[in-house]
């Protein structure tokens, strides 16, 4: 009898490097809102999924799988030189630009990995985002409602 073992959705992307976390915010008069720079990564980042979606790189099955997932992200920046950038500067932006236009809360990511490499003539940010079908918290905590969301009866 043979079982097939049926794989998690994933996808990988390549992607421009972020801003650095610098680069990211400006201060206005009506607050800290985001640079040209980091406005132009999110859109170009946008435009990367977009054309991944119509061609069917990524698959309606496998959007729509990781939009009810819990999600593992595993992100690979490839930076220039080994010490000028935080490994950890491009990572909130990248998040919000990756999941945004895939529509995947942000807050389903349960497990990331950042890694840092250099390649100087090829700068860039390696993704891949994976459902996690098995996933369990801690069973010692209890997860109590969040007094800011509905009850799940009450969306209906």
């Amino acid at each position: 009898m043979s079982t097939t073992t049926r794989q998690p959705a994933s996808l990988r992307l390549v992607l421009p490097l972020p801003p650095s976390i610098n680069r990211q915010y400006a201060n206005a008069a009506k607050g800290r809102v985001l640079t040209a720079e980091a406005r132009t990564f999110k859109r170009d980042v946008k435009k990367l999924i977009d054309q991944a979606l119509l061609s069917n790189k990524i698959s309606t099955a496998t959007e729509k799988a990781l939009q009810k997932a819990l999600i593992g992200v595993y992100l690979t920046f490839y930076f220039e030189t080994p010490k000028r950038r935080d490994l950890d500067g491009g990572l909130k932006i990248a998040l919000d630009a990756i999941c945004a236009p895939l529509g995947i809360d942000d807050r389903a990511v349960v497990d990331l990995h950042l890694i840092k490499q250099i390649d100087p003539l090829r700068p860039r940010l390696e993704v891949e985002i994976e459902a996690i079908e098995n996933w369990s918290f801690d069973p010692e905590f209890v997860l109590l409602e969040d007094a800011n969301e509905a009850p799940a009866a009450a969306a209906e």
